[in-house]
């Protein structure tokens, strides 16, 4: 998959989110690089690392929460095409990837987004 399909997967995955969580989604950027640093993946406790959200989860907010630069959901290519053996799959990982990103922005820890997503 090019870097232009890959976008435009990205986007039709979150047009194809409910929109009661779209609606919920605030000051959140959703974007993508090729790789994540070495380093952010050791930080993780991982060897693979597909995607990221770095911010302040919803749950953590207050009224204090203003003039912040956005969130951001960042989704990694190269990992998420090397768990992926053809496109179809490769797409529903771009999917399944910010659904789990997403859950941490509304403030659900790993666990809790294993369990809803059935894993």
């Amino acid at each position: 998959m090019n870097r232009e399909e890959f976008e435009s997967a990205i986007a039709d995955a979150v047009d194809s989110l409910p929109e009661e969580f779209l609606r919920r989604l605030d000051n959140v950027e959703i974007m993508w690089e090729d790789e994540p640093q070495p380093e952010m993946v050791r930080r993780m406790g991982g060897d693979t690392l597909l995607g990221l959200y770095e911010g302040v989860p919803l749950t953590e907010r207050n009224q204090g929460y203003s003039m912040i630069m956005p969130d951001r959901i960042t989704l990694y290519r190269r990992p998420i095409e090397r768990v992926s053996r053809h496109r179809g799959e490769t797409i529903r990982q771009i999917r399944a990837t910010i659904i789990h990103e997403i859950g941490h922005y509304f403030g659900l820890s790993e666990a809790e987004i294993r369990e809803a997503m059935g894993d």
